[in-house]
């Protein structure tokens, strides 16, 4: 690769790098997560990324950038934040989410809790296959029962987190899943064999760690009354959720569950319950301006080479077997981290891995099983990712936090 090509590639990748400046770094200087906007900081590095952009006019660089911010991917992200929104405020004000916590606590011995989100959370992921479904469903519950027994909201929303990724890594009707073995050519079930041995045994680990952390919870609860008839609504959610109806589906058989069963009890009003909702939308209102903003940003860095660049330069010197699954874990990593978009990624640079595969000898289940579990992790850690988004929206936090 001529310097020329590389400094090329550098300049495209850029505005990420300003991004995780303007964003981490002065975060990390001043030692506080909330005082930067995470909208200025894609704002001012989706503009600098339309100025350094070459070979267009200033109205193709935008169109160039509307284009990305109006991805089906990114719109179908905003369209279930907006549900998300209105559920889990149409719920709250409903009584809901109280009393699915009271449940939930009545259930769960009080040290167990940690333990019992993360096994719930791995649960119905690993069943409806997707991270987002997951978090919308259970974040508020987990948000809910921070706040009643006094823990770390940031810590128990990432407990949730952490587990919807276990089934979004492991399901065999995830879309990483699917990506990851129609792209390398392998049957799922041996992809899902090979991931085992190490989906699972980490999960043991985490699961015994979060039954450790959750010995000091103990008679620091007070349970209130359970009104069972307002559980249904996440009750709905859950098991809509599990028969593997769509996300959005769900979201709006909560919503309407929720304003039904709320005036039935008369919690709210019909205007009320409008007006919860649109409380709700304004919630998330912040996550859908930065899923623009990104989906746009990402759009001009692979215009300008950015992904092509990352390609080229972790596979330009591979010479083992090691070396070869490394740089293709490498090469999904990274582009994740320009895409923020798993799927996206390994659908990307699947081909590219295949060739790989196959130049090496390379096992495909073991192939496929790299593309999803490194994908999943750096998806997992993108504070502009789809799942840390939701999760902080619902839960009031920011992405870092």
């Amino acid at each position: 690769m001529s310097k020329q090509k590389q400094l090329q590639g550098w300049i495209a990748l850029s505005p990420l790098f300003l991004f995780l400046i303007l964003y981490l770094g002065l975060s990390l200087l001043i030692n506080d997560f909330y005082k930067i906007p995470i909208t200025t900081a894609f704002l001012l590095s989706s503009c600098y990324a339309i100025l350094i952009t070459k070979g267009v006019n200033i109205e193709q660089r935008i169109a160039i950038f509307s284009k990305g911010a109006s991805h089906p991917n990114i719109l179908l992200m905003i369209w279930i934040f907006i549900l998300a929104g209105s559920f889990a405020e149409g719920a709250k004000a409903m009584g809901s989410i109280d009393a699915t916590v009271n449940f939930t606590l009545y259930l769960l011995p009080e040290n167990l809790i940690f333990a019992g989100i993360f096994i719930a959370s791995c649960f119905v992921s690993l069943s409806i296959g997707t991270s987002v479904g997951t978090i919308v469903a259970l974040t508020p519950v987990a948000v809910g029962i921070a706040q009643k027994s006094g823990v770390d909201v940031a810590y128990i929303t990432a407990i949730v987190i952490g587990g919807s990724f276990f089934g979004d890594n492991l399901s065999f009707i995830s879309d990483t899943t699917i990506a990851a073995t129609k792209t390398q050519g392998c049957v799922m079930r041996d992809k899902f064999k090979v991931n085992s041995l190490i989906a699972f045994p980490a999960a043991i680990v985490v699961l015994l760690i979060y039954v450790f952390n959750g010995i000091t919870i103990k008679d620091s609860l007070e349970l209130g009354s359970i009104e069972w008839i307002k559980i249904i609504p996440y009750i709905i959610v859950l098991i809509v959720a599990l028969s593997g109806i769509h996300v959005v589906i769900v979201l709006i058989l909560g919503i309407l569950s929720s304003g039904i069963i709320g005036m039935i009890c008369m919690e709210f009003s019909f205007i009320e319950w409008l007006n919860a909702m649109g409380k709700g939308i304004a919630g998330m209102s912040e996550l859908i301006i930065v899923t623009l903003l990104a989906g746009g940003l990402l759009e001009l860095i692979k215009f300008n080479g950015g992904i092509d660049f990352v390609i080229q330069k972790l596979t330009a010197k591979i010479k083992s077997k090691r070396g070869a699954e490394f740089s293709i874990a490498a090469l999904v990593s990274m582009t994740n981290v320009c895409t923020a978009n798993n799927t996206i990624a390994i659908i990307t640079v699947g081909g590219i891995a295949k060739e790989i595969a196959t130049k090496f000898h390379l096992d495909r289940r073991k192939v496929a099983s790299l593309l999803d579990t490194f994908s999943c992790f750096i998806q997992g850690i993108l504070p502009y990712g789809a799942q840390l988004l939701i999760a902080s929206g619902l839960a009031g936090l920011s992405p870092i936090a």
